[in-house]
């Protein structure tokens, strides 16, 4: 067989085009959050104001998981076409966003042994000057989130919904498709960092002026504590958003119950029953599946079953395993069947 025979059942994998905007304003944070980074804890051990410095510390973790972020753009876009990424790269940007949302966990077990420990010690603070370096850390935290913000209104989801049916020529792709708003997580976990390290110079700003105006310097390290709980919640929330599609836990997706509906039907022909199904994300809004149909309707085909999935336009990639059988206790293959087990297509 000549290899131009097989270009109708052959596709590359990538699954999701990546977004150029999220990753060059999530680089340009990255260097503005380092900037004032450096100002703060600078500012926050002359001014000796502990809201400052855990300000800072915070800012530092920030400024390297959002670096981490924007590598995980760079890389998932370089190696998009490596074979040896099965499903593609998308999910090192994943990864990028569980590496930010441990760093802020980090920081907010940071914040809480510095605040305790300025309670049990505290010291004297320059309250105005230390107030300025904060205003200052939130306007350049607003400007980053603008930065963010835009990044996401530009990125567009250029997933190629093409995987599922290979003989997609037959039968056009329509019905009802899930119009589900998709997160970029890579990009939510940078933006988080940036709201993140808003609260914080809020709370900083809230806690020297109670110190300043009324001589509540117990109010410094308290709104430490206090951001410390806010900037762990975050980070619990974004664990577990992706931790979800790193262990592809995905089967409470309403996709899996469409397909399972779209061949597990009386065909006329006989019965066609799913006996196995698999479905994990490979992109932002596209799906992989594998399954296994027994049927006695002979003309389910997986060429056919693939027809019929073609309406959902989320399922990128398909691999189908078709059983006949004689009746609910006899299953009995034809000769062609192990073909279609391998290849998954006619």
């Amino acid at each position: 067989m000549h290899q131009h025979d097989l270009s109708d059942w052959q596709h590359e994998h990538v699954f999701d085009a990546g977004s150029a905007a999220a990753e060059k304003g999530t680089r340009r944070v990255m260097w503005i959050t380092a900037a004032m980074m450096v100002i703060e804890i600078v500012a926050g051990w002359w001014y000796n104001s502990m809201a400052l410095l855990a300000d800072g510390w915070h800012m530092s973790s920030h400024a390297v998981a959002i670096g981490l972020s924007a590598f995980a753009y760079s890389a998932a876009r370089r190696y998009a076409k490596d074979p040896r990424f099965a499903f593609g790269t998308w999910k090192m940007e994943v990864l990028g966003g569980f590496a930010s949302a441990v760093f802020l966990l980090m920081v907010a077990g940071m914040m809480v042994y510095s605040s305790l420990e300025r309670l049990l010690s505290p010291q004297p603070i320059y309250y105005q000057e230390a107030m300025i370096i904060a205003a200052l850390g939130l306007v350049v935290n607003i400007v980053c989130a603008l930065i963010l913000g835009h990044a996401h209104d530009h990125h567009g989801h250029h997933g190629h919904h093409h995987g599922h049916d290979h003989a997609h020529h037959d039968e056009p792709a329509h019905g009802h498709e899930h119009h589900a708003h998709y997160h970029d997580l890579n990009l939510k976990s940078a933006y988080i960092h940036v709201i993140a390290d808003a609260a914080t110079s809020v709370l900083a700003i809230a806690a020297l002026a109670g110190g300043w105006l009324y001589g509540w310097s117990w109010l410094d390290p308290v709104m430490g504590l206090a951001g410390a709980v806010l900037v762990a919640i975050w980070a619990k929330g974004l664990i577990i958003e992706t931790a979800k599609v790193l262990l592809d836990r995905e089967m409470d997706h309403p996709l899996v119950e469409q397909i399972r509906a779209e061949l597990q039907q009386d065909t006329g022909a006989g019965d066609t029953r799913v006996t196995d199904l698999h479905v994990w994300r490979v992109g932002q809004a596209s799906y992989a599946c594998a399954l296994t149909l027994v049927t006695h309707d002979l003309g389910l085909t997986p060429k056919r079953a693939r027809q019929l999935l073609a309406k959902h336009q989320g399922l990128a990639h398909a691999t189908i395993e078709v059983h006949y059988c004689d009746d609910a206790r006899h299953i009995r293959m034809k000769p062609t069947q192990k073909k279609w087990q391998a290849f998954g297509h006619d």
